[in-house]
């Protein structure tokens, strides 16, 4: 895979990623839903932390603003890094498999963290209103974004039976989490490495410096 269709690839990704993110937050207030199918909803979350909502803050002794600095910032250099090592596969003509993964990452981590340094001086806030893209009144400093996040797949809602010691009665749904395309993309090149792990990172023989 050359570096024209990995570009390709990651540009396809983040337009999707982003076209997605906007037609949400400029049709939704925040907690709206709509249901597709029974397992599939369009629910309109805002993502302040890390993976599943995670904040610093939550972990460490920070203010949630500095917390949410520091993951910005720390996004940051990781996708510098992350873009480092797909330019270096690339440059080593290292297989598809590794190539297309690590493509993956790199737009899943660059359409995120869009929103996390810029979504807030592009939209006001979402509270009880639809947001709109470009107001006079945004809701956060350049690098406070929140991610924003619509894909909801509740697979399996209903309840333990009452037999089931400690959880009978609760609530049970699976699929919990809601994600977006970026969180998709980052976690499918993530599977890639790790079920072909093997083929991704076979040496070749007489590699070719694109």
């Amino acid at each position: 895979m050359n570096f024209k269709k990995s570009l390709l690839l990651v540009v396809i990704l983040l337009l999707a990623d982003q076209l997605s993110k906007i037609y949400i937050k400029t049709h939704f207030e925040l907690g709206e839903s709509v249901e597709v199918f029974s397992w599939f909803k369009i629910l309109f979350i805002e993502n302040e932390g890390a993976a599943w909502g995670t904040k610093l803050s939550d972990i460490l002794p920070l203010s949630e603003k500095t917390g949410k600095l520091i993951l910005t910032v720390f996004r940051l250099l990781a996708i510098g890094g992350i873009g480092y090592w797909l330019w270096d596969i690339l440059r080593k003509n290292a297989n598809t498999t590794l190539v297309v993964a690590v493509s993956l990452i790199f737009a899943g981590a660059i359409g995120n963290i869009i929103d996390s340094v810029f979504y807030g001086q592009l939209f006001n806030h979402s509270y009880g209103q639809i947001a709109t893209l470009g107001s006079d009144d945004p809701y956060a400093g350049l690098f406070y974004g929140k991610v924003v996040d619509m894909l909801y797949f509740p697979m399996i809602d209903t309840v333990w039976p009452d037999w089931i010691p400690f959880v009978g009665g609760k609530a049970f749904r699976f699929f919990e989490p809601v994600f977006n395309i970026a969180d998709t993309a980052i976690s499918t090149g993530v599977g890639i490495l790790l079920v072909f792990n093997k083929t991704a990172f076979e040496k070749r023989d007489n590699q070719k410096e694109k």
